[in-house]
Protein backbone atom coordinates (compact mmCIF):
# COMPACT_ATOMS: atom_id res chain seq x y z
CA UNK A 1 0.00 0.00 0.00
CA UNK A 2 2.84 2.39 0.80
CA UNK A 3 4.43 1.61 -2.56
CA UNK A 4 1.19 2.54 -4.30
CA UNK A 5 0.98 5.83 -2.38
CA UNK A 6 4.58 6.68 -3.18
CA UNK A 7 4.01 5.85 -6.86
CA UNK A 8 1.00 8.20 -6.91
CA UNK A 9 3.05 10.96 -5.30
CA UNK A 10 5.90 10.52 -7.77
CA UNK A 11 3.60 10.46 -10.76
CA UNK A 12 0.96 12.91 -9.62
CA UNK A 13 1.47 15.18 -12.65
CA UNK A 14 0.84 12.25 -15.00
CA UNK A 15 -2.24 11.19 -13.06
CA UNK A 16 -3.69 14.72 -13.08
CA UNK A 17 -2.96 15.00 -16.80
CA UNK A 18 -4.72 11.71 -17.57
CA UNK A 19 -7.72 12.65 -15.42
CA UNK A 20 -7.91 16.02 -17.20
CA UNK A 21 -7.74 14.30 -20.58
CA UNK A 22 -10.55 11.93 -19.60
CA UNK A 23 -12.71 14.86 -18.51
CA UNK A 24 -12.05 16.76 -21.75
CA UNK A 25 -12.85 13.70 -23.85
CA UNK A 26 -16.10 13.30 -21.92
CA UNK A 27 -17.04 16.93 -22.52
CA UNK A 28 -16.18 16.63 -26.21
CA UNK A 29 -18.32 13.50 -26.56
CA UNK A 30 -21.29 15.23 -24.91
CA UNK A 31 -20.95 18.23 -27.25
CA UNK A 32 -20.61 15.95 -30.26
CA UNK A 33 -23.72 14.02 -29.28
CA UNK A 34 -25.61 17.31 -28.88
CA UNK A 35 -24.56 18.39 -32.38
CA UNK A 36 -25.58 15.09 -33.92
CA UNK A 37 -28.92 15.23 -32.15
CA UNK A 38 -29.49 18.79 -33.39
CA UNK A 39 -28.65 17.82 -36.97
CA UNK A 40 -31.00 14.84 -36.77
CA UNK A 41 -33.82 17.05 -35.49
CA UNK A 42 -33.41 20.09 -37.73
CA UNK A 43 -31.39 18.84 -40.66
CA UNK A 44 -28.30 20.48 -42.01
CA UNK A 45 -28.77 24.14 -43.00
CA UNK A 46 -26.73 23.43 -46.10
CA UNK A 47 -29.07 20.74 -47.38
CA UNK A 48 -31.59 23.28 -48.71
CA UNK A 49 -28.87 25.05 -50.68
CA UNK A 50 -27.54 21.74 -52.02
CA UNK A 51 -31.05 20.66 -53.05
CA UNK A 52 -31.53 23.95 -54.89
CA UNK A 53 -28.24 23.54 -56.73
CA UNK A 54 -29.09 19.97 -57.68
CA UNK A 55 -32.46 21.04 -59.04
CA UNK A 56 -30.80 23.73 -61.18
CA UNK A 57 -28.20 21.25 -62.45
CA UNK A 58 -30.88 18.70 -63.30
CA UNK A 59 -32.71 21.34 -65.35
CA UNK A 60 -29.55 22.35 -67.20
CA UNK A 61 -28.68 18.71 -67.86
CA UNK A 62 -32.16 18.05 -69.25
CA UNK A 63 -31.93 21.11 -71.51
CA UNK A 64 -28.49 20.01 -72.76
CA UNK A 65 -29.76 16.50 -73.49
CA UNK A 66 -32.69 17.86 -75.47
CA UNK A 67 -30.35 20.11 -77.46
CA UNK A 68 -28.02 17.21 -78.22
CA UNK A 69 -30.94 15.04 -79.28
CA UNK A 70 -32.10 17.76 -81.71
CA UNK A 71 -28.58 18.10 -83.14
CA UNK A 72 -28.30 14.34 -83.60
CA UNK A 73 -31.73 14.21 -85.27
CA UNK A 74 -30.86 17.02 -87.69
CA UNK A 75 -27.44 15.58 -88.50
CA UNK A 76 -28.78 12.06 -89.11
CA UNK A 77 -31.55 13.43 -91.39
CA UNK A 78 -29.02 15.37 -93.47
CA UNK A 79 -26.72 12.35 -93.72
CA UNK A 80 -29.62 9.98 -94.43
CA UNK A 81 -28.35 7.65 -91.71
CA UNK A 82 -30.54 5.84 -89.24
CA UNK A 83 -29.42 6.44 -85.64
Amino acid sequence: MTELKSWFRENSALIYFLIGQAILIGIYMVNLEARVSTLEDRGSPHLAEINTRLTVLEGVTKDNKESLDRVVTVMTKELHVNP
